[in-house]
């Protein structure tokens, strides 16, 4: 697996890490660490480019909801009370962690795992980057 990382200014700093291959056992610990760093570096704002995913694993989903963790640890406005009703009620997406352009298998396990309850997926580059 490849991950090239980009910084794009919108209304806020936002990473984009462009995932190049499967998100699997074998590679999911890339992910992790490659967002880890971003995250130390101070940016807080996560877009990740999964139009070259083929195939996520139960480990990628792992990654995700970590990574989702990560960045809403350093967010006051999600905090756990707010979080379980949003997620009971459907209304809670995630602020800081978003998804573009999933492929068709990638969004069906995203869909069957429920990652696509609480991080939204878009389908341009300019469109996830305004969302933030």
């Amino acid at each position: 697996m490849e991950i090239q990382v980009s910084q794009v200014n919108g209304r806020v700093p936002v990473a984009v890490l462009k995932i190049i291959g499967e998100l699997n056992a074998g590679t999911s610990g890339q992910l992790d660490a490659e967002a880890r760093k971003v995250y130390e570096s101070g940016t807080r704002n996560l877009l990740l480019d999964l139009s070259d995913v083929p195939y996520i694993s139960s480990y990628g989903i792992r990654t995700l909801s970590e990574i989702f963790n990560l960045l809403r640890a350093g967010s006051p406005d999600e905090n756990d009370a707010a979080l379980d009703k949003g997620l009971r009620d459907g209304s809670f997406k995630s602020g800081h962690l978003k998804l573009l352009n999933p492929t068709q298998q990638v969004r069906r396990v995203l869909n069957l795992a429920g990652v696509d309850m609480f991080l939204q997926s878009y389908d341009a580059l300019d469109a996830a980057i305004a969302s933030f």
